[in-house]
Protein backbone atom coordinates (compact mmCIF):
# COMPACT_ATOMS: atom_id res chain seq x y z
CA UNK A 1 0.00 0.00 0.00
CA UNK A 2 1.57 3.36 -1.02
CA UNK A 3 2.28 6.06 1.53
CA UNK A 4 -0.25 8.89 1.56
CA UNK A 5 0.77 12.55 1.24
CA UNK A 6 -1.13 15.85 1.36
CA UNK A 7 0.14 18.92 -0.52
CA UNK A 8 -1.19 22.25 0.80
CA UNK A 9 -1.25 25.65 -0.93
CA UNK A 10 1.39 24.89 -3.57
CA UNK A 11 1.81 26.80 -6.83
CA UNK A 12 1.49 25.11 -10.22
CA UNK A 13 5.26 24.56 -10.67
CA UNK A 14 5.63 23.00 -7.22
CA UNK A 15 2.60 20.77 -7.81
CA UNK A 16 4.05 19.53 -11.08
CA UNK A 17 7.51 18.77 -9.63
CA UNK A 18 6.22 17.07 -6.48
CA UNK A 19 3.61 15.05 -8.36
CA UNK A 20 6.37 13.48 -10.46
CA UNK A 21 8.70 12.90 -7.51
CA UNK A 22 6.00 11.38 -5.29
CA UNK A 23 4.85 9.15 -8.13
CA UNK A 24 8.41 7.89 -8.62
CA UNK A 25 8.59 7.12 -4.89
CA UNK A 26 5.24 5.28 -4.97
CA UNK A 27 3.61 7.86 -2.70
CA UNK A 28 0.01 8.90 -3.38
CA UNK A 29 -0.47 12.70 -3.53
CA UNK A 30 -3.64 14.52 -2.47
CA UNK A 31 -4.03 18.30 -2.66
CA UNK A 32 -5.70 21.15 -0.79
CA UNK A 33 -5.62 24.68 -2.16
CA UNK A 34 -5.72 26.43 1.23
CA UNK A 35 -4.94 25.83 4.90
CA UNK A 36 -8.56 25.90 6.10
CA UNK A 37 -9.64 23.04 3.85
CA UNK A 38 -6.42 21.19 4.69
CA UNK A 39 -7.14 21.45 8.43
CA UNK A 40 -10.66 20.08 7.88
CA UNK A 41 -9.33 17.15 5.88
CA UNK A 42 -6.59 16.40 8.40
CA UNK A 43 -9.20 16.27 11.15
CA UNK A 44 -10.89 13.30 9.48
CA UNK A 45 -8.16 11.56 7.45
CA UNK A 46 -4.74 10.12 8.23
CA UNK A 47 -1.73 11.07 6.13
CA UNK A 48 1.86 9.88 6.27
CA UNK A 49 3.34 13.16 5.01
CA UNK A 50 2.04 16.73 4.86
CA UNK A 51 3.85 19.18 2.53
CA UNK A 52 2.76 22.79 2.94
CA UNK A 53 3.77 26.07 1.31
CA UNK A 54 4.85 28.16 4.30
CA UNK A 55 5.11 31.59 2.66
CA UNK A 56 2.23 32.55 4.96
CA UNK A 57 4.08 31.93 8.23
CA UNK A 58 1.03 32.48 10.45
CA UNK A 59 -1.18 30.02 8.56
CA UNK A 60 1.56 27.41 8.33
CA UNK A 61 2.30 27.66 12.06
CA UNK A 62 -1.41 27.32 12.82
CA UNK A 63 -1.70 24.21 10.62
CA UNK A 64 1.44 22.52 11.97
CA UNK A 65 0.56 23.22 15.60
CA UNK A 66 -2.95 21.84 15.12
CA UNK A 67 -1.55 18.81 13.35
CA UNK A 68 0.68 17.93 16.30
CA UNK A 69 -2.31 18.09 18.65
CA UNK A 70 -4.58 15.89 16.53
CA UNK A 71 -5.15 12.20 17.20
CA UNK A 72 -5.20 11.33 13.50
CA UNK A 73 -1.92 12.88 12.40
CA UNK A 74 0.20 13.84 15.40
CA UNK A 75 3.05 11.57 14.21
CA UNK A 76 2.80 12.65 10.55
CA UNK A 77 6.03 13.86 8.91
CA UNK A 78 5.68 17.53 8.01
CA UNK A 79 7.64 19.28 5.24
CA UNK A 80 7.60 23.08 4.95
CA UNK A 81 8.14 24.81 1.58
CA UNK A 82 10.08 28.05 2.12
CA UNK A 83 11.35 30.86 -0.11
CA UNK A 84 14.25 31.78 2.19
CA UNK A 85 15.96 30.80 5.41
CA UNK A 86 14.41 33.43 7.70
CA UNK A 87 11.52 31.23 8.88
CA UNK A 88 13.42 27.95 9.28
CA UNK A 89 13.61 28.02 13.08
CA UNK A 90 9.96 29.01 13.52
CA UNK A 91 8.84 26.20 11.21
CA UNK A 92 10.84 23.63 13.18
CA UNK A 93 9.45 25.07 16.42
CA UNK A 94 5.92 24.70 15.03
CA UNK A 95 6.51 21.00 14.43
CA UNK A 96 7.85 20.52 10.90
CA UNK A 97 10.45 17.80 10.27
CA UNK A 98 12.02 18.91 6.96
CA UNK A 99 12.21 22.03 4.79
CA UNK A 100 12.38 22.37 1.00
CA UNK A 101 13.39 25.67 -0.57
CA UNK A 102 11.56 27.27 -3.48
CA UNK A 103 11.80 27.16 -6.41
CA UNK A 104 11.53 23.41 -5.94
CA UNK A 105 13.94 21.27 -7.95
CA UNK A 106 13.17 17.64 -8.71
CA UNK A 107 16.63 16.55 -7.55
CA UNK A 108 16.47 18.24 -4.12
CA UNK A 109 12.84 17.16 -3.59
CA UNK A 110 13.70 13.57 -4.49
CA UNK A 111 16.60 13.48 -2.00
CA UNK A 112 14.53 14.88 0.88
CA UNK A 113 11.42 12.80 0.20
CA UNK A 114 13.46 9.64 -0.17
CA UNK A 115 14.82 10.26 3.35
CA UNK A 116 11.30 10.97 4.64
CA UNK A 117 9.94 7.79 3.06
CA UNK A 118 12.76 5.77 4.64
CA UNK A 119 11.97 7.18 8.07
CA UNK A 120 8.28 6.41 7.68
CA UNK A 121 8.91 2.84 6.63
CA UNK A 122 11.25 2.31 9.54
CA UNK A 123 8.64 3.71 11.91
CA UNK A 124 6.05 1.23 10.59
CA UNK A 125 8.05 -1.33 12.50
CA UNK A 126 7.11 -4.84 13.43
CA UNK A 127 9.35 -5.00 16.48
CA UNK A 128 7.24 -5.10 19.62
CA UNK A 129 7.69 -2.29 22.13
CA UNK A 130 7.97 -2.94 25.84
CA UNK A 131 6.96 -0.27 28.33
CA UNK A 132 9.80 0.80 30.57
CA UNK A 133 9.42 3.72 32.97
CA UNK A 134 12.60 5.25 34.32
CA UNK A 135 15.31 7.79 33.64
CA UNK A 136 17.96 8.04 30.95
CA UNK A 137 20.73 10.61 30.77
CA UNK A 138 20.88 12.20 27.31
CA UNK A 139 23.22 14.56 25.44
CA UNK A 140 22.60 16.24 22.09
CA UNK A 141 23.91 19.24 20.11
CA UNK A 142 25.30 21.64 22.75
CA UNK A 143 23.25 20.12 25.61
CA UNK A 144 24.90 17.70 28.00
CA UNK A 145 23.62 15.15 30.53
CA UNK A 146 19.89 15.95 30.73
CA UNK A 147 17.56 13.53 32.58
CA UNK A 148 14.84 12.15 30.28
CA UNK A 149 12.08 9.69 31.23
CA UNK A 150 12.05 6.42 29.24
CA UNK A 151 8.64 5.39 27.88
CA UNK A 152 9.13 2.22 25.82
CA UNK A 153 11.85 0.17 24.19
CA UNK A 154 12.33 -2.18 21.22
CA UNK A 155 15.21 -3.76 19.31
CA UNK A 156 15.21 -0.81 16.89
CA UNK A 157 14.62 2.22 19.05
CA UNK A 158 13.26 3.88 22.16
CA UNK A 159 10.81 6.62 23.03
CA UNK A 160 11.55 9.19 25.71
CA UNK A 161 10.04 12.41 26.99
CA UNK A 162 11.99 15.64 26.50
CA UNK A 163 11.22 19.09 27.87
CA UNK A 164 13.03 20.71 24.93
CA UNK A 165 12.38 20.48 21.19
CA UNK A 166 14.94 18.29 19.43
CA UNK A 167 15.97 18.92 15.84
CA UNK A 168 14.78 16.46 13.20
CA UNK A 169 17.49 13.85 12.60
CA UNK A 170 19.38 15.15 15.65
CA UNK A 171 21.91 12.66 17.04
CA UNK A 172 21.22 11.86 20.71
CA UNK A 173 23.59 9.97 23.03
CA UNK A 174 22.01 8.29 26.04
CA UNK A 175 22.58 5.74 28.78
CA UNK A 176 20.41 3.88 31.29
CA UNK A 177 20.14 0.75 33.41
CA UNK A 178 17.48 -1.91 32.77
CA UNK A 179 15.82 -3.84 35.62
CA UNK A 180 17.83 -6.90 36.59
CA UNK A 181 20.83 -5.82 34.50
CA UNK A 182 24.07 -4.62 36.08
CA UNK A 183 25.66 -3.39 32.85
CA UNK A 184 24.88 0.15 31.76
CA UNK A 185 23.34 0.55 28.28
CA UNK A 186 25.21 3.22 26.30
CA UNK A 187 24.22 4.07 22.72
CA UNK A 188 23.30 6.77 20.23
CA UNK A 189 20.15 7.35 18.21
CA UNK A 190 18.55 9.66 15.65
CA UNK A 191 15.37 11.65 16.30
CA UNK A 192 12.56 10.41 14.04
CA UNK A 193 9.58 12.27 15.47
CA UNK A 194 8.45 14.45 18.39
CA UNK A 195 4.95 15.48 19.40
CA UNK A 196 3.60 18.48 21.33
CA UNK A 197 3.53 16.49 24.56
CA UNK A 198 7.31 16.11 24.46
CA UNK A 199 7.35 12.45 23.43
CA UNK A 200 10.35 11.72 21.20
CA UNK A 201 10.90 8.65 19.01
CA UNK A 202 14.54 7.69 18.44
CA UNK A 203 15.91 5.11 16.05
CA UNK A 204 19.12 3.42 17.25
CA UNK A 205 22.16 4.54 15.24
CA UNK A 206 25.19 3.06 17.01
CA UNK A 207 24.86 0.35 19.66
CA UNK A 208 28.10 -1.10 21.06
CA UNK A 209 28.19 -4.90 21.21
CA UNK A 210 27.95 -5.05 25.01
CA UNK A 211 24.90 -2.77 25.08
CA UNK A 212 23.25 -4.72 22.25
CA UNK A 213 23.61 -7.95 24.22
CA UNK A 214 22.08 -6.34 27.33
CA UNK A 215 19.17 -4.96 25.29
CA UNK A 216 18.45 -8.24 23.51
CA UNK A 217 18.59 -10.30 26.70
CA UNK A 218 16.26 -7.93 28.55
CA UNK A 219 13.77 -7.64 25.68
CA UNK A 220 13.67 -11.42 25.21
CA UNK A 221 12.94 -11.89 28.90
CA UNK A 222 10.21 -9.23 28.97
CA UNK A 223 8.44 -9.77 25.62
CA UNK A 224 6.53 -12.86 26.72
CA UNK A 225 5.07 -11.52 29.92
CA UNK A 226 5.15 -7.77 29.57
CA UNK A 227 3.70 -6.02 32.59
CA UNK A 228 1.85 -2.76 32.39
CA UNK A 229 4.65 -0.96 34.20
CA UNK A 230 8.34 -1.83 34.38
CA UNK A 231 10.77 0.20 36.43
CA UNK A 232 14.12 1.01 34.83
CA UNK A 233 17.24 2.00 36.64
CA UNK A 234 17.62 -1.11 38.78
CA UNK A 235 18.40 -0.91 42.48
CA UNK A 236 20.26 1.97 44.04
CA UNK A 237 23.52 0.04 43.84
CA UNK A 238 23.11 -0.21 40.06
CA UNK A 239 22.38 3.48 39.60
CA UNK A 240 25.38 4.39 41.70
CA UNK A 241 27.58 2.63 39.18
CA UNK A 242 26.46 4.84 36.33
CA UNK A 243 28.94 7.51 35.25
CA UNK A 244 27.87 11.07 35.86
CA UNK A 245 27.99 12.14 32.22
CA UNK A 246 27.89 11.02 28.64
CA UNK A 247 31.14 12.54 27.47
CA UNK A 248 32.92 9.15 27.40
CA UNK A 249 30.28 7.00 25.76
CA UNK A 250 31.57 3.82 24.14
CA UNK A 251 30.79 4.98 20.61
CA UNK A 252 32.99 5.79 17.67
CA UNK A 253 35.34 8.73 17.93
CA UNK A 254 33.35 10.39 15.13
CA UNK A 255 30.29 10.70 17.39
CA UNK A 256 31.92 11.74 20.67
CA UNK A 257 31.64 15.15 22.26
CA UNK A 258 34.52 15.18 24.71
CA UNK A 259 34.85 18.98 24.82
CA UNK A 260 32.39 21.44 26.31
CA UNK A 261 30.60 23.41 23.61
CA UNK A 262 30.07 27.18 23.84
CA UNK A 263 27.28 29.10 22.12
CA UNK A 264 28.29 31.62 19.45
CA UNK A 265 27.11 33.17 16.18
CA UNK A 266 29.92 33.74 13.70
CA UNK A 267 29.68 34.08 9.93
CA UNK A 268 32.13 31.91 8.02
CA UNK A 269 33.02 30.70 4.55
CA UNK A 270 33.25 26.90 4.41
CA UNK A 271 35.08 25.16 1.59
CA UNK A 272 35.23 21.51 0.66
CA UNK A 273 38.96 20.72 0.90
CA UNK A 274 40.70 21.22 -2.44
CA UNK A 275 38.02 23.54 -3.89
CA UNK A 276 37.69 27.32 -4.12
CA UNK A 277 33.89 27.54 -3.96
CA UNK A 278 32.77 29.22 -0.70
CA UNK A 279 29.63 28.22 1.18
CA UNK A 280 28.34 31.00 3.40
CA UNK A 281 27.49 29.48 6.80
CA UNK A 282 27.14 30.30 10.48
CA UNK A 283 29.09 28.75 13.36
CA UNK A 284 26.61 28.29 16.20
CA UNK A 285 28.78 26.62 18.83
CA UNK A 286 32.51 26.06 19.32
CA UNK A 287 34.86 24.04 21.47
CA UNK A 288 38.57 23.31 21.26
CA UNK A 289 37.60 20.07 19.54
CA UNK A 290 35.10 21.25 16.95
CA UNK A 291 32.10 23.38 16.03
CA UNK A 292 28.57 23.22 14.68
CA UNK A 293 28.03 24.75 11.24
CA UNK A 294 24.51 25.88 10.36
CA UNK A 295 23.82 25.40 6.66
CA UNK A 296 20.88 24.20 4.59
CA UNK A 297 23.19 22.05 2.45
CA UNK A 298 25.54 20.15 4.80
CA UNK A 299 28.33 17.99 3.36
CA UNK A 300 28.35 14.21 3.86
CA UNK A 301 30.09 12.71 6.94
CA UNK A 302 33.83 12.34 6.43
CA UNK A 303 34.14 15.36 4.13
CA UNK A 304 37.33 17.36 4.73
CA UNK A 305 36.65 21.10 5.10
CA UNK A 306 38.43 24.42 5.33
CA UNK A 307 36.68 27.04 7.49
CA UNK A 308 37.52 30.71 6.94
CA UNK A 309 36.48 33.34 9.51
CA UNK A 310 37.20 37.01 8.84
CA UNK A 311 37.00 39.87 11.34
CA UNK A 312 38.47 43.36 11.32
CA UNK A 313 41.48 42.09 13.23
CA UNK A 314 41.83 38.46 12.18
CA UNK A 315 41.63 36.08 9.24
CA UNK A 316 41.52 32.49 10.51
CA UNK A 317 41.83 29.29 8.48
CA UNK A 318 40.82 26.10 10.34
CA UNK A 319 40.70 22.60 8.87
CA UNK A 320 38.09 20.08 9.95
CA UNK A 321 36.13 16.97 9.05
CA UNK A 322 32.34 16.55 8.99
CA UNK A 323 31.26 14.13 11.73
CA UNK A 324 27.46 14.40 11.97
CA UNK A 325 24.83 15.74 9.56
CA UNK A 326 21.33 17.15 10.19
CA UNK A 327 19.68 17.44 6.72
CA UNK A 328 18.64 21.00 5.78
CA UNK A 329 19.93 22.37 9.10
CA UNK A 330 23.67 21.88 9.65
CA UNK A 331 26.62 19.65 10.46
CA UNK A 332 29.01 18.92 13.32
CA UNK A 333 32.67 19.42 12.42
CA UNK A 334 35.73 18.09 14.23
CA UNK A 335 38.78 20.34 14.03
CA UNK A 336 42.06 18.96 12.70
CA UNK A 337 44.28 19.99 15.62
CA UNK A 338 47.66 18.39 14.96
CA UNK A 339 50.16 21.13 15.75
CA UNK A 340 50.55 23.99 18.24
CA UNK A 341 49.74 26.37 15.38
CA UNK A 342 46.43 24.59 14.73
CA UNK A 343 45.60 24.79 18.44
CA UNK A 344 46.43 28.49 18.47
CA UNK A 345 44.04 29.10 15.57
CA UNK A 346 41.19 27.37 17.39
CA UNK A 347 41.87 29.37 20.55
CA UNK A 348 41.88 32.58 18.48
CA UNK A 349 38.53 31.59 16.98
CA UNK A 350 36.95 31.10 20.40
CA UNK A 351 38.47 34.39 21.62
CA UNK A 352 37.13 36.09 18.48
CA UNK A 353 33.59 35.02 19.32
CA UNK A 354 33.99 36.48 22.81
CA UNK A 355 35.32 39.78 21.45
CA UNK A 356 32.25 40.38 19.26
CA UNK A 357 29.95 40.04 22.23
CA UNK A 358 28.98 36.36 21.99
CA UNK A 359 28.61 34.36 25.17
CA UNK A 360 31.42 31.80 25.08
Amino acid sequence: MPLKSLLVGADAHTQEVLHGVLHDLNMAMHECADFTSAAARLASESFDIVIADSSDKESATWLFSGLRKSKQNKATLVIALLEGESNVRSMFAAGCNFVLYKPISAERALDSLRVARGLLKQEKRRAKRVRVHGKASISYAATQDVPAPLLDLSEDGVSIRSEKKLLPSCKVYFQFNLPGQVSLVRLSGDVVWQDDNGRVGLRFAHVPQTSRRVLNDWLKANMAGEKSSVTAGGSSQHSSEAPAGLGLLSVSAADRREKARHACHLSADVYRAGTTIPNRCTLSDISTGGCYVETTAPFPPGTALEILVRTQALKLHIAGTVQTVHPAFGMGVEFMVKTPEHRKQVEQLIACAAQVGISV
